[in-house]
């Protein structure tokens, strides 16, 4: 059986054969480091035959998958903490207003346990006079220069007035007829 050293193709002419020389360590030569086997050579790249390369490689695929899968994962937990951090704003919105009111209603209670303040707002509020004191009621708003303020209606008679329930059955008396 021959061997691939011997199947070698014959020219036409003679062909001197070269001494092999010991190749050098670690150093490579236009020959292979063994013999038999035949070194092939690729085509050289140009214009019409460069090859493409893909747009997504498949490590860049899987990347991008962990990247999305780590983004949907953490969605949940974030969307959380900013609801809660809104929802603690709103709280301390809420209790700054409320302690804000609670001063208010504070003052306005030191105000009204002053016996100076509550003669003062019965005086206005509802009218009240002190012994001795006169009350000016003022019809349309504006008094004259010569005009003497008139007494409040009913305070000058001394006539006595009827009981309630007389006034009502007179009105009904008086409804029906």
């Amino acid at each position: 059986m021959a061997t691939a050293r011997n199947r070698r193709p014959e020219s036409g002419g003679t062909r001197r054969r070269t001494p092999a020389r010991p190749a050098r360590a670690g150093a490579r030569g236009s020959a292979d480091s063994r013999q038999g086997r035949r070194r092939t050579r690729r085509p050289a790249r140009t214009a019409t035959t460069t090859r493409r390369t893909p747009l997504f490689t498949g490590r860049a695929v899987l990347l991008g998958a962990l990247v999305l899968l780590l983004a949907l994962t953490l969605a949940g937990p974030v969307r959380s903490y900013v609801a809660g951090r809104q929802e603690l704003a709103e709280l301390a919105a809420d209790s700054q207003a409320l302690s804000l009111r609670a001063e208010q209603l504070q003052g306005e209670l030191d105000r009204q346990s002053d016996p100076a303040y509550v003669a003062q707002q019965a005086r206005e509020r509802l009218n009240y006079v002190l012994p001795g004191d006169r009350l000016v009621v003022i019809a349309d708003g504006e008094v004259g220069e010569d005009e003497q303020p008139t007494q409040t209606p009913g305070a000058a008679d001394d006539t006595e007035q009827p009981p309630w329930y007389q006034g009502l059955l007179e009105s009904i008396t008086t409804a029906d007829s």
